[in-house]
Order: C-alpha cells, then sequence, then structure tokens
C-alpha cells in the first residue's frame, strides 16, 4: 500500500537534517574556496598586478609567492587555482595530476553526507553491496566503483541496481566528475553542489547546446483522429487527475498529445493540454518524444517539443486571453514547464496550472508567478531526481509549489515511472492526494466539449 514518503521516526529525522545541515555547510565552505581561488588567481594574473610590479618588484615578488603558498599549499586552497585562462589552465593540470585541492575534497565530504542522509529514507541504500558502491565513488576509487556495480547488477539485476541507487544517482555523478581526470566536466558536479540545473553532461562535459544541435527541429503539429481504444478512453475521461493520467498513458509515446475543451460550471471555456513522455525505443526519432528531446528538455526550454505545441495552440485556435492547464508526465512535465516559462506563451494565454507527473522540473520556473504548480513524484522512479534534487539534497522549491511525494510498491525502474504507476497509487492508498490536486483543479469541473488529439513531429 502506497505510503507518504517520511522518516520513519523522530531521532531519524533529526539525524537526517543534521546530516543535510553539515552537507550544507561543507557546500558552502567548498563553492567559498572555489571563489577565493578564482579571485585569487584573478588578482595575480590581472593588469594591475603586474603594473604595480613595476613600480614595486620586491612587494610584488613577495606577494606573488605567498600567494602561489596560499593557492597550492595543504594548508591553504591546496592546488585551488581557477579563472581565467591562466587558472584553468593551472587547474586542469592539477586535475589531470591528481592534485585535490581543498574545495574538492570539501565537496566530497558534502555528497558523502547528502548520500548518507539519503540512506534514511532508503535503507537499501545502506545495504552492503549498496555501500561499497557509493564508498568507492566518494574515494574516487573507479575500479573499485565498477567492480561493486557489477557485484550490485549481478545480486540484484539491472532494473533493481538501478532503482537502489537512483534516489542519489545524481551525487554519484557529481563525484565522478569531481574525482575523474577529465578537467572539463568538472562544472557539471560544482552547478549540483550548488543545487542548480546542470547545462553540461557528467561524463564528457558537453554543454547543453550541443543537445540543441542534435535537436534542431522546428516542430510541427498535425490533426488526427483518435483510434478506437484511445476514442473509449478520452469518452470516460473528466477533471480528475487520474483520469488526466490515464489519458496520457492511453495516448502512449509515440508522438500523440491532446487539447481539450471544457465548457466549465462557471460559464468560463478553458483548456487543458495533456503531454506524455519519452519513447524509449530510440534514441531519436520523427517525433520530440525520444531521447535526445528528453535531455534536452531537462536543460533548455526551447525545445522541439516545446516549439511544437506552440504550434498547436495557434493551430487549434485557442483563443488570446484563454486559461490553461498543462498536464504532462516525465518529459511532458518538462515540456509543460518549458511552456509557462516561456513569455510569449504566458503572455498570450493565462497558463493557470502545470501538473508534472514524475517529471524533473524543480530549476525551473513559470513566467507567470500566479501559474500553480503541482509535482506527483513516486520517490521510487529516477526521473523526478534528474534536476539534482534528490531525496537529501538541501536544496528546496518555491513555497507556492505543491510537491506531493510518496513510496509505493512499483519498486523497479521503468513500472515505478509508468504512468500506470501514478495512476494506480493515487487511485488506492494515496485517495488524500487525489482530493488534495482535483481541489486545486476545480475551476476545469464541467462538460468536455472537444478532445483533439494532435500528432506532434520534429519537422
Amino acid at each position: 500500500m502506497p505510503v507518504p514518503a517520511g522518516p520513519a521516526s523522530a531521532p531519524e529525522r533529526i539525524g537526517t537534517e543534521l546530516l543535510i545541515a553539515a552537507s550544507v555547510l561543507l557546500a558552502d565552505a567548498a563553492l567559498t574556496a572555489k571563489q577565493s581561488g578564482a579571485e585569487l588567481t584573478g588578482a595575480l594574473c590581472s593588469w594591475r598586478f603586474g603594473l604595480e610590479a613595476l613600480r614595486r618588484p620586491g612587494w610584488a615578488l613577495g606577494t606573488a609567492l605567498t600567494c602561489a603558498r596560499a593557492l597550492t599549499g595543504s594548508t591553504g586552497l591546496g592546488f585551488g587555482a581557477n579563472g581565467g585562462m591562466v587558472g584553468e589552465l593551472a587547474r586542469m593540470a592539477g586535475s589531470m595530476t591528481y592534485r585535490r585541492p581543498a574545495k574538492v575534497a570539501m565537496a566530497v565530504d558534502a555528497f558523502a553526507l547528502r548520500i548518507k542522509a539519503a540512506a534514511a529514507d532508503h535503507p537499501n541504500l545502506d545495504a552492503p553491496a549498496a555501500r561499497r558502491l557509493t564508498d568507492a565513488m566518494v574515494a574516487g576509487n573507479r575500479l573499485e566503483a565498477l567492480r561493486a556495480m557489477h557485484g550490485l547488477v549481478e545480486l540484484l539485476g539491472v532494473t533493481r541496481a538501478l532503482t537502489t541507487v537512483s534516489p542519489v544517482i545524481m551525487e554519484l555523478l557529481a563525484l565522478l566528475g569531481l574525482l575523474d581526470e577529465n578537467p572539463v566536466n568538472d562544472e557539471f558536479s560544482w552547478v549540483t553542489l550548488a543545487g542548480g540545473v546542470p547545462t553540461t553532461d557528467p561524463i564528457l562535459g558537453l554543454p547543453s547546446s550541443v543537445l540543441g544541435f542534435l535537436n534542431p527541429g522546428p516542430g510541427r503539429a498535425e490533426r488526427t483522429e483518435p483510434d478506437p481504444i484511445l476514442a473509449k478512453v478520452l469518452g470516460s475521461s473528466r477533471n480528475d487527475i487520474v483520469s488526466y493520467v490515464s489519458d496520457i498513458g492511453a495516448l502512449g509515446n509515440h508522438g500523440l498529445v491532446l487539447l481539450r475543451r471544457v465548457a466549465c460550471t462557471d460559464g468560463a471555456v478553458r483548456y487543458v493540454l495533456l503531454l506524455p513522455g519519452t519513447s524509449f525505443a530510440l534514441l531519436s526519432n520523427s517525433t520530440p518524444q525520444d531521447l535526445v528531446g528528453a535531455f534536452d528538455g531537462l536543460l533548455r526550454t526551447d525545445t522541439t517539443y516545446t516549439r511544437a505545441a506552440k504550434k498547436l495552440l495557434l493551430r487549434a485556435g485557442v483563443p488570446a486571453g484563454s486559461e490553461l492547464m498543462i498536464v504532462g508526465h516525465s518529459l511532458g512535465g518538462m515540456t509543460a514547464m518549458n511552456l509557462a516559462s516561456d513569455v510569449e506563451v504566458s503572455s498570450t494565454y493565462r497558463v493557470t496550472h502545470v501538473i508534472a507527473i514524475g517529471s524533473p522540473i524543480d530549476g525551473k520556473r513559470p513566467a507567470d508567478h500566479t501559474t500553480q504548480v503541482v509535482s506527483l513524484v513516486n520517490k521510487h522512479d529516477v526521473i523526478p531526481g534528474l534536476d539534482g534534487r534528490g531525496p537529501a539534497a538541501p536544496h528546496d522549491i518555491p513555497e507556492s509549489w505543491v510537491e506531493l511525494a510518496w513510496l509505493d510498491e512499483s519498486y523497479d525502474y521503468p513500472l515505478s515511472h509508468a504512468p500506470q504507476a501514478y495512476s494506480d497509487a493515487l487511485r488506492g492508498g494515496l485517495a488524500p492526494y487525489r482530493e488534495q490536486v482535483n481541489k486545486l483543479i476545480s475551476a476545469y469541473d464541467g462538460e468536455v466539449v472537444g478532445n483533439q488529439p494532435y500528432m506532434l513531429r520534429d519537422k
């Protein structure tokens, strides 16, 4: 039976809060050390220092030696040069020669504390096989980490092994970026530490603009007719979160989306846009619902899916000023937030609600501060944590948002991510959550007077 996520007891809660508080302090110290190294490097390389050195060479030499000791000494920043051309070259040289500056040591400890805190809600992380993996990652021992991951997969299978480490996947990727010899992918780790949404990949350090290059489609929307099965599901649909999730499941993930027109009980006509998630069959296909589109939607707002959805609204003739609720699962939830953050969309329509189901949206913000954001998260689901805000991350969402999270029986990924897992949980033991969401969207109660599917294409 599903239960709302939360610590089992007050002592565990206090212990977890102390671990998170300590990780916050260490993260702040690491980021401060990083900034100090950049400022010190910048000062040494500045034209003002060079000019002063011409006037007072003795003073300049003493100052340079003192700064160099502070930047490279074990009692100082420990090879903490960074920023600017000279600083970045020094940082890269240190990374490739296994120099671990103080900022990295503190960041590693901060991530280690987050991982330990996450084990309070996810005790499988504290099992010997999983702990062997996390300990190896914290130690920077990649060979041992590979062995540990192989052992975990042999013990649990691929899907359950992935689910076991999913609560701390961003922390593990950040540790990998900090402790490998690749100096280009470090930015992913620092952004994750600071609680932001990374704009580079954790392995090679490729920027999000590369995804834009791989996903350049202008987007296209074509009216289509529902097949008999979809028509039957839509025929019984209503303004209910379980019904919306079931509708999204029936749409599938091969390019279909749905625009609904509702004659509401207060006399207004409102619109609902339903956006399904990713197809995992191919890395890229002819629709925006592919893996390339998923990574693009996580890191950027102007994506092929977003552009196609905007063209849908224009083609459908949704009147300017209309009230619009966008409901999306996975990539669809990210796209819903991307649409809500688009100034053109928000100035043309009134996006009243965004409901994201199993989506990593915590780093995104709607352009209209009155938009009600609702995020539904199965904490066994891998995908919602890809925004860097895992179960033990200290960073929070805006107070106006409603986030409802739980643990249920759908442990294994991808089952835990499926729309069916979410609808089953909300239909069963999480009925109070269902009622809470339905109350928030009650303005859309009324008669469905239009259900129009659209096929979205890349171009």
